[in-house]
């Protein structure tokens, strides 16, 4: 077995196009690891809906340019195999460690196979990237980020010719094309030949997001920024200066874009601290809202004030927020969102007469309905210009809400006063996540298999009255590894992350509210509902 290692990981070492991962990999053979070697060659990453996304290093378990060449062969032959002999395919990244290497051998397999290839100038946010494969016809596009994932993570993100990101069977598909290339000499990489775009793809895309606003709406909210040291700013900057927005106020600190995320434990904006210096920044400014996006910039998230002090709006505050906008503003068509996201955007629609949708967990299924005029999910992505990106784009939501709050403003209102209307509305749909992340990846499935076997009958109280397993599928909804908990007034979801070592629970309760009045009582109620639910159910999945 040792041998076998050994030999596997000197063939791999033959191959390797890269300095680094050569040296890295020479250094753990010579030095006889094998431990470090056995995590590293004890199989592939796997492709899937989300593309690659995995730590950096040497090996077929890490993200490598070996890996990245390997991937761009695979979806070079997938596209030849289905009709896109000639076709175009631009190559989007963000700044992390390897982005631009990855993009670069991107481009040079997809010239090396007969395909044209376009680059993005420089590193950009994601939604550009989607944006530009509908403008320039192209057949496919890539994505090389890891998104709000740690500093050693890099990701690969492919989308094919509609702008939205893939879904089975494609990914199986260029997956087996993936596990097909038998040797990295096999495959031909040029040193040029594919297109380097200018900034008039960047123009277009800035032109859309005027679209996303209505031309007589105030632009009075002012704003504190930060990109988290993504790619965001300077995209944000020039759509806002664009809109006429005051200009946002920068948290210096996480301005400029920097692979190793130095002030954040995990550059995500829904992560313990990472709002730290934006809400330090905001108590020093006193803005309207406080509007962060996460790395690669295809998240927005938001912060208010409330009482004395700043807190961060949940993702399905905001989508709510976003919906009554449309809806005010006239908007027509479908309102989706996916299934772990709050129940609330469906009464929203439902009052409007507007036709609604739920998916599978993810964008790449919010992008596929039909008719969409606006999709969300939880975890701050927020499709609000469906025609130009088919995904979610923090740049165009973070103006969206901004024009909402100036809305507002000119009322002597804010984003909770709306709030508190939808509650009084529709209900108060409060949500919350009970999130398990595991060194050990066998306690997600042990946790799985416990709710299966014994199922709940009731949480906080509530019973059960509906109990599903999502493996199985739903009249609307193809398989996925899921349970569906329906309670009476609580609806609770279970799933493995598909992007983590995390097993998610998705909470949500809904408390009846009369009057204006009554929405303290209903806020303790639903907190109270909320914390006994996850403590139940924790103690049902075993975690």
């Amino acid at each position: 077995m040792h041998d076998d290692l050994i030999a596997r990981a000197k063939a791999w070492l033959a191959e390797d196009p890269d300095p680094e991962t050569r040296d890295e990999l020479a250094g753990l053979i010579d030095a006889g690891a094998v431990e470090e070697l056995s995590a590293r060659f004890s199989g592939t990453l796997q492709f899937g809906t989300a593309g690659l996304r995995g730590e950096l290093g040497a090996g077929p378990m890490r993200m490598n340019r070996s890996v990245v060449i390997r991937a761009a062969a695979g979806l070079a032959a997938y596209l030849k195999k289905n009709g896109h002999p000639g076709g175009l395919v631009v190559i989007g990244y963000d700044a992390r460690h390897k982005s631009a290497d990855f993009a670069r051998d991107t481009a040079a397999v997809m010239t090396g196979a007969g395909l044209r290839a376009a680059v993005l100038p420089r590193p950009l946010p994601t939604p550009v990237l989607a944006f530009a494969i509908r403008h320039l016809g192209a057949v496919a596009g890539v994505e090389v980020t890891a998104s709000h994932n740690p500093p050693r993570d890099n990701g690969y993100k492919v989308y094919l010719g509609d702008g939205s990101q893939i879904v089975p069977p494609a990914d199986a598909e260029i997956a087996a094309e993936i596990d097909a290339v038998a040797s990295l000499h096999d495959v031909p990489r040029p040193e040029s030949g594919w297109q380097t775009l200018d900034e008039s793809v960047l123009d277009a895309y800035l032109a859309r997001t005027d679209a996303v606003l209505d031309p007589a709406s105030p632009r009075t909210a002012r704003t504190v920024y930060t990109a988290m040291h993504g790619v965001g700013r300077d995209v944000l900057l020039a759509a806002f200066a664009r809109a006429g927005f005051p200009e946002p106020v920068l948290v210096a600190e996480q301005a400029d874009p920097d692979p190793d995320f130095p002030t954040v434990a995990f550059p995500n904006p829904e992560e313990p601290g990472a709002m730290d210096l934006a809400f330090a920044r905001a108590r020093a400014t006193d803005p309207d809202l406080v509007i962060a996006n996460d790395p690669d910039a295809d998240r927005c998230a938001v912060a208010v004030k409330d009482g004395g002090d700043w807190r961060m709006l949940r993702g399905d505050e905001v989508g709510a927020l976003l919906a009554a906008h449309l809806v005010r503003r006239g908007a027509r068509g479908t309102f989706a969102e996916s299934i772990v996201s709050s129940s609330l955007l469906g009464r929203i629609a439902g009052k409007a007469g507007l036709p609604y949708e739920e998916t599978l967990t993810g964008f790449k299924w919010i992008a596929r309905v039909d008719g969409l005029r606006y999709g969300y999910e939880e975890a701050l992505g927020y499709c609000v210009d469906p025609e130009g990106v088919r995904d979610k784009d923090g740049i165009t939501a973070a103006l969206l809400i901004t024009e909402l709050a100036s809305v507002l403003k000119e009322e002597g209102r804010t984003l909770l006063d709306l709030l508190d209307d939808l509650a009084v509305e529709h209900g108060l749909h409060a949500t919350d996540q009970l999130s398990v992340r595991v060194q050990d990846l066998s306690l997600i499935a042990d946790a799985m298999r416990r709710l299966r076997e014994q199922p709940p009958t009731g949480l906080a109280g509530l019973p059960v009255v509906r109990a599903e397993d999502l493996t199985r599928g739903t009249e609307k909804l193809p398989p996925t590894d899921g349970l569906r908990y329906t309670l009476d007034g609580a609806r609770v979801i279970v799933r493995p992350s598909g992007t983590e070592p995390k097993l998610k629970c998705y909470l949500e309760v809904v408390v009846p509210v009369s009057a204006h009045a009554d929405l303290p009582a209903a806020r303790a109620r639903a907190t109270e509902l909320l914390t006994a639910v996850k403590r139940d159910l924790s103690a049902a999945a075993g975690i």
